[in-house]
């Protein structure tokens, strides 16, 4: 499924901007999450199955299509690359520790732990929603601008016109 999706998502956040997508990916895998957790908890494979690839496989490629572009475009290019690179090494080893925490709120045979659980992970998804509302839009910045906090971004028929013209250079590739 995300082969297909992020291809789609990363066409639309060059129309309506990098946010939104982040926003809706992140929100909706977390809100998805109590469902897969109580698929899980009842033991009902399809259930499980069919929860996983929408929230994983659909919905949460709003934030992975996205975020591979949207987070280096906030730093300028002279640290655009140890920034991204230190944020996504301690966001990783932090998200490494989470199923440690998991198993210390809801331990095995605890009761209600889709909601414990998924109440933690959807806060997780809202702190990362709220970081991309209060981030900058990066969409149609220029690309020496970007990383820069005054950029304006350009107008949405300069934009569309350079968008085109690297779609067609990449066709003619």
């Amino acid at each position: 499924m995300a082969v297909v999706v992020i291809p789609m998502v990363g066409n639309l956040s060059d129309r309506i901007g990098r946010r939104p997508p982040v926003i809706v990916g992140a929100l909706g895998a977390g809100i998805l999450s109590f469902g897969y957790l109580y698929a899980i908890s009842i033991h009902n494979v399809p259930m499980a199955v069919i929860m996983s690839i929408l929230m994983w496989g659909v919905v949460y490629q709003g934030y992975n299509a996205v975020f591979p572009s949207f987070f280096p475009e906030l730093f300028p290019a002279r640290t655009r690359v140890t920034a991204m690179a230190i944020s996504q090494n301690v966001g990783t080893m932090i998200t490494a520790l989470l199923p440690a925490l998991f198993a210390t709120v809801a331990p095995p045979g605890s009761t209600n732990i889709p909601m414990t659980v998924g109440s933690i992970a959807f806060a997780i998804t809202a702190i990362a929603a709220i970081a991309a509302w209060t981030s900058r839009e990066n969409s149609r910045i220029a690309l020496n601008d970007l990383g820069n906090p005054k950029a304006v971004p350009m107008a949405e028929a300069e934009y569309a016109a350079r968008r085109q013209s690297a779609l067609q250079e990449a066709k003619n590739a």
